[in-house]
């Protein structure tokens, strides 16, 4: 497969967000540089960086809800939620609550109350508490190979949904990159160190995706990260359609 592909190939019949309304035809997209595959793991994938495009992104609606959370659109602060290795799509969001429909708001609501409920009895801290909707945790950290597993969409709409505004880890399954692309729920940025090792969760830090770092402020660290490349005004506008729709690729459709 590719190294990179277009952002067409990536377009799914998925709505990115309850506000956001199906697109019924698209014209062929820019293409966006994709995480190159290592040829060890198919798996495992990594960024590339790359020139970012001229059109002026949108802020995502997911996003732009969180609430005690820096809504500036390259930085992020908050609380980190920290995580190991090979986190799957099952544990993020297990198949059962697959039937929530995110166009439905009531039931994107509800999808970000199940975030991460899937995680072993080893992680004692919960990621959303009991009766609520969102977490108080707006980055999550994760190690190598996070969102392995099945190639569902419904794995980053239960992050946004929840609250997270960024993924910082080691390395990304492929298919769970794309769909943070696609559906425009959160930013997957990779870190060029385990990070995961050097924060624990309640830790206080700041994403700045323009400076393409992390500074953790419980221990004064700071950390780099690679950079976003394309794909991050695609994220930025809420999505592939939002994005195209603003850089007039596709017709803009009434509410």
């Amino acid at each position: 497969m590719a190294a990179s592909t277009t952002l067409s190939s990536s377009i799914t019949t998925f709505k990115s967000s309850p506000f956001q309304p199906r697109a019924s035809s698209i014209n062929p997209l820019p293409s966006v540089k994709f995480p190159s595959i290592s040829s060890n793991n198919p798996l495992i994938s990594h960024f590339v960086e790359t020139k970012t495009p001229t059109v002026a992104p949108l802020r995502s609606a997911a996003a732009s809800t969180t609430p005690e959370t820096t809504k500036k659109a390259s930085t992020f602060h908050g609380l980190c939620y920290v995580l190991g290795n090979n986190i799957d799509t099952d544990q993020i969001i297990p198949a059962e609550y697959l039937t929530l429909v995110p166009s439905n708001p009531d039931e994107y609501k509800k999808l970000g109350s199940y975030a991460l409920c899937g995680l072993p009895s080893s992680y004692e801290t919960r990621f959303v508490e009991p009766g609520e909707f969102t977490s108080k945790y707006s980055i999550v950290i994760g190690g190598d190979n996070f969102g392995c597993g099945s190639s569902r969409e419904h794995a980053p709409v239960a992050l946004g949904a929840a609250g997270v505004l960024a993924v910082v880890a080691e390395s990304y399954a492929r298919i769970f990159f794309r769909n943070s692309v696609s559906t425009g729920e959160v930013y997957p940025l990779e870190s060029e160190i385990r990070i995961c090792e050097e924060c624990k969760t309640g830790d206080v830090v700041t994403v700045e995706i323009g400076e393409s770092r992390l500074i953790n402020h419980t221990t004064g660290k700071e950390y780099k990260l690679k950079p976003i490349g394309d794909a991050g005004p695609v994220i930025e506008a809420g999505g592939i359609f939002a994005y195209a729709r603003k850089a007039g690729m596709i017709s803009a459709r009434e509410a």
